[in-house]
């Protein structure tokens, strides 16, 4: 029987608790899933401490994508970061594997995204569409697959994922996004570091990256991590 692994904590005071979310778990419940989430891990996990304790959803990554998620204490906070959570936020960084050799060192995306009634996030235009701006830069590349890291000025549902289909290079393992290859059995998208600025205090997190990342580009990985 396999032993279930705890929670990655990152950080955590009276106002936050910040996890490292595995790949492959719901930040929060669907219709379909209601125990299965990170939500409920960091429910349960401030719970065992004082049953009085609270814990609400800040943000959210997608199921397959690793990385840093925050959970406020307190509603008041809670109501205060999603409210304007882009004013708050003041980096948010990714590291993606992506198919196909990329040679440019930098390069920023810009399209309009929209949601269709089935959930697909498709390109559009400015009339229809949101805005998303994606900051690339190249971290290492070989014959078939690139690392980049990446850097949000916006925060759209699927935003990478989409970004870096249109652009002609889809994250490996990512089907829902035409990817046809998957070396690491997963999604190959993390959110690595995370940078607040809230009630005069500046917070900085950063995530561990996955091993299965470090097996592809484990040099890059190692000089990234180091910086």
């Amino acid at each position: 029987m396999n032993k279930k692994k705890k929670m990655d904590i990152i950080y955590e005071d009276k106002e936050f608790l910040v996890i490292n979310k595995p790949s492959g778990l719901l930040t929060i419940a669907t219709e379909k899933e209601k125990i299965k989430t990170l939500y409920h891990e960091a429910r349960t996990y401030i719970k065992k401490q004082n049953p009085k304790n609270k814990i609400f959803i800040v943000h959210r990554l997608d199921k397959e994508t690793s990385g840093i998620v925050v959970f406020a204490k307190n509603e008041k906070l809670k109501n205060k970061l999603q409210e304007h959570w882009n004013d708050y936020v003041k980096n948010r960084e990714y590291l993606a594997i992506v198919e196909g050799k990329i040679t440019k060192k930098k390069e920023t995306l810009t399209y309009y995204l929209k949601e269709s009634k089935t959930h697909q996030v498709l390109i559009s235009d400015e009339k229809n569409g949101k805005k998303a701006i994606t900051h690339l830069s190249l971290l290492a590349n070989n014959k078939a697959y690139s690392l980049l890291k990446i850097n949000l000025e916006t925060g759209r549902k699927n935003q990478i994922r989409v970004s870096l289909n249109e652009y002609g290079y889809p994250i490996i393992g990512d089907k829902k996004y035409n990817s046809t290859k998957n070396p690491i059995g997963r999604l190959g998208l993390h959110a690595t570091v995370l940078e607040l600025e809230i009630n005069q205090k500046k917070h900085k997190w950063c995530a561990k990256v996955p091993e299965n990342f470090k097996a592809m580009f484990e040099n890059a990985i190692e000089s990234y991590e180091t910086k």
